[in-house]
């Protein structure tokens, strides 16, 4: 049996959820191996809207294990709403059908804190964060510092813990002027984090492994974009995990999740949230029709997304570093209705040419998008279930696309609605 390994290949939003939702079927187990809260995957199924931010995807369908790996930092209360909102939406959670990893570590309010005060302290040199603790609880869990799920358990040795936590913080916080942190708080915290997390929390590794010699499907669900990882992004405008399919073994500690098909999310457009370069970022009347025509506002924050023509170069890029084996194309109904669509096929920087975008933010800044242009099509795509279904020229855009980046398109998405795929290749019998 395969394992499948989705990522996002450009700079998020992508439309993971609903793939993930969609191959879930096909698969026994979902796990989550990087990120925290600050993803945003949204499912429609049969006319409900799910909103998802630390739970798998795979949470929303009977009879699937989804699983919470180590390499997810957790913020116990934003679990708690999660799982209330699904609750109230009828999503039955139980350690049943939902795993934590003992050796997670947590985000605290503090680590929130600190993101809002270093994002407001830089001004307009500011990251673009969510403002929700993520680079600062990876920042903890580097230091060895952080508090993990398991230390929970045992609570009357967190004293020390806390202690060590709050030499760091409350030093920082002087230096922005915030009010130091009591330890007392910290503990009343984390005994509210011990109800919410402990029943959940196991050694998800032993899990995932047993999954895997019973012949098992393992979908490994990755959160925001190869473009904000952190070593092979547009630094420092990255978020702060590694968002490659190889994290999907560390963060899991399933090492043959490295064996898995690496199936790349593209949005047949581009979009961006927060700051840092965006070479095909558009400021007219054509990226916010896509804007509109995409719905393009973060599922967690509500921010309006930069819009762009598909950047053909710097995907390219992504699934090398990514390892990815196959590409899933989303949101191919938005470009209904252009005359001309536009493909960046490189760059020009100065009076070089480049088939890739290099790491310097200088030339990231000057990297201007060198374009092919494609016919349109005056046809409807949305709801397509097979490639008959589709004009002449959105099947032309899709096998140029495949040509640019080097990887065949696996499947098509062509509405948020779960069913409206167009599946060419079945990444699990890959």
């Amino acid at each position: 049996m395969a394992h499948v390994s989705v990522i996002g290949a450009q700079w998020g939003d992508e439309g993971k959820g609903k793939i993930v939702d969609w191959l879930s079927s096909r698969a026994e187990v979902v796990a989550r191996f990087q990120g925290g809260h600050n993803a945003g995957h949204t499912l429609v199924i049969d006319g409900e809207v799910y909103k998802l931010s630390l739970l798998p995807s795979g949470i929303v369908r009977e009879g699937k294990l989804s699983v919470i790996g180590s390499g997810v930092v957790i913020d116990p209360v934003a679990f708690s709403k999660e799982v209330a909102s699904l609750e109230g939406q009828g999503v039955k959670i139980s350690p049943v059908n939902l795993a934590i990893a003992e050796n997670a570590c947590l985000i605290l309010p503090m680590h929130g804190e600190l993101d809002r005060l270093r994002e407001e302290a830089a001004g307009k040199a500011k990251i673009g964060t969510t403002g929700r603790g993520i680079g600062p609880a990876y920042e903890d869990k580097v230091g060895r510092r952080a508090i993990r799920v398991a230390d929970l358990r045992n609570p009357e040795d967190l004293g020390p813990r806390i202690d060590r936590l709050l030499t760091h913080h409350n030093a920082l916080r002087r230096g922005f002027g915030a009010e130091p942190i009591e330890a007392s708080s910290v503990q009343d915290q984390l005994v509210q984090a011990a109800e919410a997390l402990l029943p959940f929390a196991t050694p998800v590794w032993r899990l995932l492994d047993e999954a895997r010699r019973a012949g098992k499907r393992i979908l490994f669900e990755g959160a925001q974009g190869v473009l904000l990882d952190v070593d092979h992004g547009t630094f420092p405008f990255v978020t702060s995990s590694n968002t490659v399919a190889g994290q999907s073994a560390t963060g899991t500690g399933l090492g043959k999740a490295g064996d898995a098909y690496g199936l790349g999310i593209v949005k047949a457009y581009t979009t961006r949230v927060g700051s840092g370069p965006f070479p095909t970022e558009l400021h007219d009347e054509v990226g916010q029709r896509l804007g509109e025509r995409g719905h393009e506002f973060g599922t967690v924050t509500g921010r309006q997304r930069r819009c762009g023509w598909f950047d053909a170069a710097l995907v390219r890029q992504s699934l090398v570093t990514a390892g990815i084996d196959g590409i899933a194309l989303t949101k191919l109904d938005v470009l209904d209705g252009f005359e001309t669509l536009k493909v960046c096929v490189g760059y020009r920087i100065g009076a070089e040419r480049f088939d890739y975008l290099p790491s310097g933010m200088r030339e990231q800044e000057q990297a201007e998008p060198i374009y092919e242009e494609l016919p349109g099509w005056q046809g409807s795509t949305a709801g397509a279930r097979s490639w008959a279904e589709l004009p002449a020229e959105a099947v032309k855009y899709v096998r140029r696309i495949e040509e640019l980046v080097e990887r065949p398109v696996a499947l098509v998405s062509t509405s948020p609605e779960r069913e409206d795929v167009i599946l060419m290749k079945d990444p699990f019998e890959s």
